[in-house]
């Protein structure tokens, strides 16, 4: 059983919902860089050096942060290769790429990027 039409554009419809939530997710983890040191951020109008284990909390921060957004870039990208075969090779998406068997609806409206039936 192939998609519809209408279950084709329903799924293009949640790929872009989806691809715009992940981009805003990226830049609000990425930011621009601009926030400040952990003083500024503080309000903290003191030169002296903040405290170790301050220090490490803000490395384990920063090491989460890129863990997350590079987690968050591979969904992004799993997105586009999604919609692109949506797009481009509409026959051939929804279609497990391990068994050639269709991905259930329901599946895919929940994880339209899908490339497996599980």
């Amino acid at each position: 059983m192939s998609l519809t039409k209408a279950q084709r554009t329903h799924l293009e419809k949640r790929l872009q919902e989806e691809r715009a939530r992940t981009a805003m997710l990226l830049n609000t983890v990425t930011g621009d860089g601009t926030e400040g040191s952990d003083q500024d951020q503080s309000g903290d109008l003191s030169k002296l050096p903040l405290h170790i284990a301050d220090l490490g909390s803000s490395t384990m921060d920063a090491e989460l942060d890129r863990s997350n957004a590079t987690r968050i870039s591979e969904e992004l990208a799993q997105i586009d290769a999604a919609l692109e075969r949506l797009i481009t090779s509409p026959d051939t998406y929804g279609i497990c790429e391990n068994t050639g068997q269709d991905i259930p609806f329901e599946r895919l409206d929940i994880i339209p990027w899908a490339r497996t039936i599980s």
